[in-house]
């Protein structure tokens, strides 16, 4: 395994691809995010994935006073991973956040890396939120790193909203693939 470069999978979870926040454009990435991390595996790329992770009082909270629709509430279904998506990071590192993105990503990549990282590639979901957030938070904690958003291989809230994030990335010099 190379501990320098890395595969983030963000928030492929049921719930954000065929559950209470999901799109057919969320639906129609799965093969290729499970075709990715699986390649990338093979590769001895490290894989680690994100979980959108809220808890029963999700709606007292303040992203469910923005978004009120219960999502990836902990312990339920729409909370689990994709069975696919789940089958291709079998072993993987899994990070619980509690926000779009996850303040613990860049602790958790220096220390498997024991530095800053080679390259880091993104995928997932939703486009506009949980993976720009993430790859904005990469690219701060590590503005000479490679960082690569995979397009295919992620989905916006609309496709309108995907093609607005991927814009805003390559504008914070993020490649896109």
């Amino acid at each position: 395994m190379n501990t320098n470069t890395f595969l983030i999978a963000v928030d492929l979870q049921k719930d954000f691809i065929d559950g209470a926040l999901g799109t057919p454009e969320a639906v129609s990435i799965v093969p290729a995010a499970a075709a990715r991390i699986l390649s990338a595996r093979q590769e001895g790329v490290t894989v680690i994935a994100t979980l959108d992770t809220h808890g029963e009082d999700y709606l007292n909270t303040r992203e469910g006073t923005f978004l009120p629709i219960p999502h990836c509430i902990k312990g339920t279904p729409g909370w689990e991973l994709n069975p696919e998506i789940a089958a291709a990071l079998a072993g993987c590192p899994l990070v619980e956040k509690p926000t779009f993105g996850s303040v613990r990503l860049p602790q958790l990549l220096e220390g498997i890396a024991g530095g800053a990282p080679e390259a880091i590639e993104l995928i997932g979901l939703c486009t506009d939120i949980c993976v720009v957030s993430n790859t904005l938070l990469l690219k701060a904690a590590f503005p000479e790193t490679d960082i690569c958003v995979r397009a295919d291989c992620c989905a916006g809230v609309t496709p309108e909203k995907h093609a607005a994030a991927l814009e805003t990335m390559a504008s914070c010099q993020i490649r896109i693939l």
